[in-house]
């Protein structure tokens, strides 16, 4: 197999990358293709780059490079697709959507584009979605397969459409496309901004935790390996043309999941405060066309490929507080300008 990756270099890819040759059966080579925006860390595989000289590699590139994107298909004879690469945060989309439409849309055609005239190649094109496609959950029932779409905002949009032209791709042209929407990931070498390593930034170095509104809304958790687990499930058993949703059934309101990690804040970090880490919750404007609810329904995913979460939320979040404290180093840099300066320099 000549896996080409997108967005390897960011929190679920890397991830991923790092579970296929660390952890499971795979005895392929992987190309890992990656802008470097600013959630994309090359730092996050240089132990791999290093131990997997022949069976590891990566390409700088832009997915909306159709050129470029179709002499990595030749040059590595590219036979699976896993698709992350997009833009992914839900604020920045709210205030410069342009490159969620360029990345997510356009960047997304173009694989599929070049797959469809290497098809006689390709075995598999899996692409990476999320649940936010779906909209916002009353207080009761879960999202699964046949949910329609009514996503909420430019990010969730921009996903909507780009989920709709793989499943076309597979309608119209007959290319193996596996879909996945999965709920909200956590773990190892997420992006500072994001809810929980943000929380658990802030709460160890005692500043203000930013919560949404009245902090009710309630999100589905799901432990990042879980998830490329699953994600390896489908690539080599999901049945073409099939969508599958990946839960962590871990479902929790936000203000509740920031509380269970001010405890264990308090509980494992080395300085500890004069008072408890909850009195650092703050209270902010909600932003616009915030979903009240997701909920993912993974009884297909179970039923059909017998894949199911290891992962509870308490130890989930106990091994990622741990990490975020073991990797200080690592937070400072992927935060720092000048760090972004140098890959902006050495990586071109």
């Amino acid at each position: 197999m000549n896996l080409l990756v997108t967005g390897g270099s960011g929190f679920i890819g890397t991830n991923f990358i790092r579970y296929l040759l660390l952890d499971s059966d795979f005895e392929g080579r992987i190309i890992n293709v990656d802008l470097l925006t600013y959630a994309g860390n090359p730092e996050n595989l240089r132990d791999i780059e290093k131990d997997f000289p022949g069976r590891y590699a990566f390409v700088q590139a832009d997915i909306c490079d159709k050129e470029k994107l179709a002499e990595i298909f030749a040059q590595y004879d590219i036979d699976t697709v896993c698709h992350f690469a997009a833009e992914s945060h839900v604020d920045r989309s709210i205030v410069a959507p342009d490159a969620f439409i360029q990345t997510n849309i356009v960047g997304t055609f173009n694989l599929l584009q070049i797959a469809r005239d290497r098809q006689k190649q390709i075995a598999r094109f899996h692409h990476i979605s999320t649940d936010e496609v779906f909209g916002s959950l009353r207080k009761d029932g879960f999202f699964t397969e046949t949910t329609p779409y009514d996503p909420s905002s430019p990010y969730s949009a921009s996903k909507a459409s780009s989920d709709h032209l793989v499943r076309a791709y597979h309608r119209t042209y007959g290319l193996p496309v596996t879909i996945s929407n999965c709920s909200n990931n956590y773990g190892p070498f997420q992006f500072p901004e994001k809810l929980i390593p943000l929380m658990i930034l802030n709460a160890k170095e005692g500043k203000a935790l930013p919560v949404y509104g009245d902090g009710k809304n309630v999100r589905d958790w799901l432990y990042v390996e879980d998830h490329c687990q699953a994600i390896w499930e489908i690539i080599n058993r999901g049945k073409a043309g099939e969508t599958y949703n990946i839960g962590g059934n871990c479902e929790m309101e936000n203000i509740t999941l920031v509380q269970m990690l001010c405890d264990m804040v308090d509980e494992l970090a080395p300085k500890k405060l004069q008072h408890p880490r909850r009195e650092l919750i703050t209270f902010v404007k909600d932003r616009p066309g915030h979903d009240r609810r997701y909920a993912i329904d993974a009884t297909k995913l179970k039923n059909e490929l017998g894949w199911a979460p290891n992962t509870d939320l308490e130890s989930g979040l106990r091994k990622t507080i741990a990490w975020y404290m073991k990797h200080t180093e690592w937070v400072i840099r992927v935060k720092s300008r000048e760090y972004r300066r140098w890959i902006e320099t050495h990586y071109k």
